[in-house]
C-alpha cells in the first residue's frame, strides 16, 4: 500500500481522506475552509431505504464510506442551495435500517446576534425543504439517486462551536500536518492556510513538497 496519511489503495490509485492532496496522498492540503464550522449548525436524520447497510460502512476510511457519504452530501448540496444560510453537512454516523445517517447542517456565522428562533425557523425550513425534494421514481437498491425520509435527530438543536478558529484548524488539518495550520480571514470566509499557501502574507515559495 503505497498510500499515506490515511490514504486506502483501491488497486489503482489512492482515496485520500479529505484535506490531503497528491498521487500518494503525501500532501497536506493548500487551503481548508472552516468557515461553516464556524457557525451554528442542526444536527438531523435521514433514512436512505434504497441502500442496504455493510460493515463497510463503519469505516471511515473505506470506500464505500466515503462513495456513500460523497453521493448523500451532493444530494443534500443540491437540496438546501436555497435555504438561508447554508453552509453544508457532515456526516456523523452511518447505522443500519436501511442506512440510517445521523448529520449536522451547517450554517454560516450570523453577521450579529442571531435570536434563537430564526434558527428554529431554518430548522423547519432545512427539514420541509428535505422532505418536498424530488426524489427518483425508482427506488430500487439499484437505481441512481437516493430515496431518503428525513427528520430531526432526537437531539436537534442548534449547536454554537465550542472550538476556536485556532482549534478547529488544528482538527481539520491532516493529523501529521496539523502544526503547520492557522487560521487566515478573508472578507467571507475563514481558511486555515500554512506558510507555503498561495497569496497570503508572508508566504513562502513552496516547492516538490
Amino acid at each position: 500500500d503505497p498510500c499515506q496519511n490515511g490514504g486506502h489503495w483501491t488497486g489503482t490509485f489512492c482515496l485520500c481522506p479529505p484535506n490531503v492532496d497528491g498521487a500518494r496522498c503525501q500532501f497536506g492540503a493548500s487551503t481548508i475552509n472552516i468557515t461553516a464550522e464556524l457557525g451554528p449548525s442542526i444536527l438531523m436524520l435521514a433514512r436512505v431505504t434504497n441502500r442496504n447497510f455493510s460493515e463497510d460502512l463503519r469505516d471511515t476510511l473505506s470506500p464505500t464510506y466515503r462513495s456513500f457519504v460523497d453521493e448523500f452530501s451532493r444530494t443534500m448540496d443540491r437540496i438546501y442551495h436555497n435555504v438561508s444560510g447554508y453552509g453544508g453537512t457532515r456526516v456523523l454516523t452511518l447505522t443500519r435500517g436501511s442506512v440510517v445517517v445521523n448529520y449536522k447542517v451547517m450554517l454560516h456565522p450570523p453577521a450579529g446576534d442571531q435570536p434563537t428562533t430564526d434558527l428554529h425557523r431554518r430548522a423547519r425550513e432545512l427539514l420541509d425543504a428535505a422532505n418536498a425534494a424530488a426524489q427518483p421514481r425508482n427506488c430500487s437498491h439499484s437505481a441512481e439517486g437516493l430515496c431518503f425520509s428525513t427528520s430531526f435527530s432526537r437531539s436537534a438543536r442548534a449547536e454554537v462551536p465550542a472550538l476556536n478558529a485556532t482549534e478547529l484548524c488544528k482538527k481539520h488539518a491532516p493529523a501529521n500536518f496539523s502544526r503547520y495550520y492557522y487560521p487566515y480571514r478573508t472578507q467571507n470566509s475563514v481558511l486555515c492556510v500554512t506558510n507555503c499557501t498561495l497569496n497570503v502574507p508572508g508566504s513562502i515559495n513552496c516547492n516538490s513538497g
